[in-house]
């Protein structure tokens, strides 16, 4: 189980933000797209994520004021990314010692997709049942 795997199930579609973009542009992103998290890009390579904890940590330490300020001032990095044949559960034993939730995938330094905590627990749960069933299956058959 790969990456690749949860990619082809779910979509390379990627909501990114640029560097440059305002965190109040970004947490507008954040709440309009129902997202936790956005990688933020420049030109093809991810360069850092923007998530819901970087706009609670802004505001914390900046103020209203810090709504103004770039997301290359907010944003978390470096990004820590994965690639297309990563496993499943290295992505989730990574994910779990970062405590992170969303993770960029990349090929060749280009981002190529975006998995969340959720993509990969849904997949774990369902290749799970499948395989429960499958013995179900097999021992009625018997």
């Amino acid at each position: 189980m790969t990456i690749a795997a949860i990619l082809s199930g779910k979509g390379n579609e990627v909501i990114s933000i640029a560097p440059t973009q305002s965190v109040m542009e970004a947490a507008a992103t954040l709440a309009q797209r129902r997202v936790g998290a956005l990688p933020v890009v420049e030109g093809d390579a991810v360069i850092g994520i923007f998530s819901e904890r970087d706009v609670i940590h802004a505001l914390n330490n900046g103020g209203v004021e810090a709504l103004e300020a770039s997301v290359a001032s907010a944003m978390t990095a470096p990004a820590i990314t994965v690639g297309l044949h990563d496993s499943v559960l290295g992505a989730l034993s990574l994910m779990s010692r970062r405590r992170i939730r969303h993770l960029p995938v990349v090929e060749g330094g280009a981002l190529i997709g975006f998995v969340s905590i959720g993509d990969l627990v849904k997949y774990r749960i369902d290749r799970i049942e499948a395989d429960a069933a499958a013995m179900r299956d097999y021992i009625q058959s018997v």
